[in-house]
């Protein structure tokens, strides 16, 4: 007659020192033979990391302002010996805030004409400038279309205009 032995069940602290955790680790790539190999992972991460960080950096604060790594279109290549960057100022400083406003603020686009600084013009003139020149230019098309329609009228008349 057999008997059958049964093994006594473990808890606590003899449950956790029969696990060999070891074991498991190997099977999954993280024994303790595996750690030479996950450093040399992790120190071509951090320099991998390094040099994208770096080269992000470069890219946002080129001291060659010509040379970044971003592309740049063709019109925008052909007239960048006519644009700088415009300085926008800490938001906490209420005077330097007070001048960028008086100056014509985030009005406009961030890059204006080098060489030429607008003191005088504040926020409101721009403004009026603006709808000025975009008044002038629907009069001018509206000008051209009449005169346009006028010319076809006479030549279907028979009348011979340029």
């Amino acid at each position: 007659m057999v008997r059958k032995r049964y093994q006594e069940a473990k808890t606590g602290f003899q449950l956790l020192k029969s696990v060999d955790a070891d074991k498991y680790l190997r099977k999954i790539g993280l024994g303790r033979e595996d750690h030479h190999f996950w450093k040399q992972v992790g120190k071509a991460l951090l320099c991998t990391y390094t040099l994208f960080g770096v080269a992000w950096l470069y890219n946002e604060t080129s001291p060659l302002g010509w040379w970044t790594l971003k592309p740049r279109p063709k019109e925008e290549r052909e007239l960048a010996h006519l644009y700088e960057r415009r300085e926008f100022p800490y938001p906490g400083d209420a005077e330097a805030m007070e001048e960028f406003i008086a100056k014509g603020g985030m009005i406009g686009t961030t890059i204006g004409p080098k060489g030429i600084i607008e003191t005088d013009k504040d926020s409101f003139n721009y403004q009026k400038e603006m709808q000025n020149k975009k008044f002038e230019q629907e009069a001018m098309k509206l000008w051209l279309r009449m005169r346009n329609e006028v010319i076809s009228e006479l030549q279907e008349k028979g009348y011979d205009v340029e």
